[in-house]
């Protein structure tokens, strides 16, 4: 049975993101697509649930592990020495989307400089 395609809008975050610095982090990269779910490091899902309330979508959390598991495109030298992987938004996007998933666009930084958001499509 063939599932649907989801898009999952994936953040990395300083720990002083504000819910503007995400929600604009999320209008950048989203560009009017439809967006299905939300996924962030499991420490940081407190600072996305107020964009995740106003957006009425869920958010997945995603461990340390398959953030440092995921290769990005994107590689961010903050990123890496944070959490094992080239950018946090774009690992959080292509594993919440699911195997096979594919980025739609790489991460896209908040104007503050505090977020990232990055859009993966898949089927999970």
């Amino acid at each position: 049975m063939e599932r649907d395609a989801v898009i999952v809008a994936g953040f990395g975050c300083r720990a002083s993101a504000t819910a503007e610095s995400l929600a604009a982090a999320f209008v950048a990269a989203a560009q009017g697509r439809s967006v299905d779910r939300l996924a962030a490091p499991e420490d940081r899902i407190a600072l996305l649930a107020p964009l995740a309330r106003a957006l009425d979508l869920p958010i997945v959390p995603v461990t340390d592990a398959a953030l440092a598991a995921t290769v990005t495109p994107t590689r961010s030298p903050p990123s890496v020495t944070a959490r094992g992987t080239g950018s946090v938004a774009e690992a959080a996007a292509l594993h919440a989307a699911g195997p096979g998933a594919r980025l739609l666009t790489t991460r896209l930084v908040s104007p503050d400089r505090r977020a990232t958001c990055a859009l993966a499509q898949g089927t999970s």
